[in-house]
């Protein structure tokens, strides 16, 4: 798995495209194929390392945009003319407020035009608003690439854009960040703040255990805590006659026999799968 994302991401490089976004899509790719021809135990060492990975990322990345935030080179460039970083700074911050709230809202607005239930409210929409206004290492990366040759630049204008990035970076990541817990009390009072996923959770990856889950809960006199399928499920197990349809049909027939996974079809006896659906059974039976 992860020699396939890193050959995606030296094929974007090697033709100029963006490498972030095509690892993103090298996962959902794997995820719908690949992940469904390992083994239980393979999936435990995958979900494991990829998570330590991820934390490690993490601290990188604030480690890299703090150790450029003391870029003392760029900031000794523009140190001239403080009104006009200043000024950049706040429109870049205003550009960034304004971009969110030109798609979070016109989008929940049409969203909300084809739902009869379970639409998004304002406070909803405020707080999609305000989570996507952090900006990170992406900005960073982006503007020392673009106004910067190996890192290094004596021009005023491109000094002036990575300064006015660092400052918009700093001031969103801090003070948006410390703002949102306090204002999704506010909007949605009851909404816990805190929960644990589990590294490697059950899920229901066909129809058939979709379905045997729920009789097993309702023989066990459970069903009456049973919590129903959503839309999304009953539209992944039951398509509508859209583009969604005429690709599953396609996946069905020619990718899947090709590249294997299950997604939302019954499992093939024999797959690495089976045991790990023997196992769900048995301790079924066991609880019983």
């Amino acid at each position: 798995m992860m020699l396939m994302a890193y050959l995606s991401y030296m094929l974007a490089e090697l033709f100029y495209l963006s490498g972030i976004l095509t690892v993103f899509f090298c996962g959902i790719v794997m995820s719908h194929y690949t992940w469904h021809n390992v083994t239980q135990n393979s999936r435990v060492t995958t979900k494991h390392t990829f998570a330590t990975l991820s934390f490690v990322a993490e601290i990188f990345i604030f480690l890299y945009v703090g150790m450029d935030a003391l870029d003392m080179e760029k900031w000794r460039v523009v140190s001239d003319s403080p009104k006009t970083s200043l000024s950049v700074s706040a429109t870049l911050l205003g550009l960034v407020l304004a971009g969110r709230a030109a798609f979070v809202f016109p989008l929940s607005f049409l969203s909300n035009l084809t739902k009869k239930s379970e639409k998004i409210d304002f406070k909803q929409q405020v707080t999609i608003w305000w989570a996507g206004l952090m900006r990170g290492a992406v900005s960073m990366a982006l503007a020392y690439n673009q106004f910067t040759r190996d890192g290094h630049t004596q021009l005023h204008g491109n000094a002036l854009l990575i300064t006015s990035t660092i400052t918009v970076v700093l001031f969103s990541t801090v003070v948006f960040g410390l703002i949102t817990k306090p204002l999704v009390r506010l909007l949605m009072p009851g909404t816990p703040m805190s929960f644990v996923v589990p590294l490697l959770g059950e899920s229901q990856d066909s129809v058939s255990e979709l379905f045997d889950d729920n009789e097993a809960l309702e023989t066990r006199g459970e069903g009456r805590n049973l919590v129903r399928p959503s839309s999304l499920r009953m539209l992944l197990t039951t398509p509508t006659r859209t583009v969604h349809y005429y690709w599953r049909k396609f996946d069905d027939s020619f990718m899947r026999p090709v590249f294997g996974g299950r997604g939302f079809v019954p499992y093939v006896p024999g797959s690495p799968t089976e045991q790990s659906m023997h196992n769900n059974w048995w301790h079924g039976e066991a609880e019983m």
